[in-house]
């Protein structure tokens, strides 16, 4: 069965196409796809993996079907609420010059 797997660092982009056996796990492409070796941040192996944008809580026995792509997701670099308040306040910043 084909599927893909995913991984984007701020740099570079990698998407991979393995063909795996039948009955293959998330744990299975990830070390078919070895990009460990191109990205060592992922040697640890403390990131979170999903499907199609969702996210899966166990990797070792979630098995894959034709056409997937499994994601690796890094973690985030800045609170989306933290952000968010700052965008806000840009936004109140500006209006306040304004008026």
């Amino acid at each position: 069965m084909r599927v893909e797997v995913a991984y984007a660092r701020p740099d570079q982009q990698y998407l991979l196409s393995l063909d795996l056996p039948a009955g293959s796990t998330i744990s299975d492409a990830l070390a078919a796809a070895g990009l460990a070796t191109h990205c060592p941040e992922l040697a640890a192996g403390d990131y979170a993996v999903g499907i199609w944008g969702q996210v899966e809580k166990s990797p070792q026995t979630r098995q894959l079907e034709a056409g997937d792509r499994v994601e690796i997701y890094r973690p985030l670099s800045v609170d989306p609420m933290t952000a968010r308040q700052a965008r806000a306040d840009k936004a109140r910043q500006q209006r306040a010059r304004q008026s």
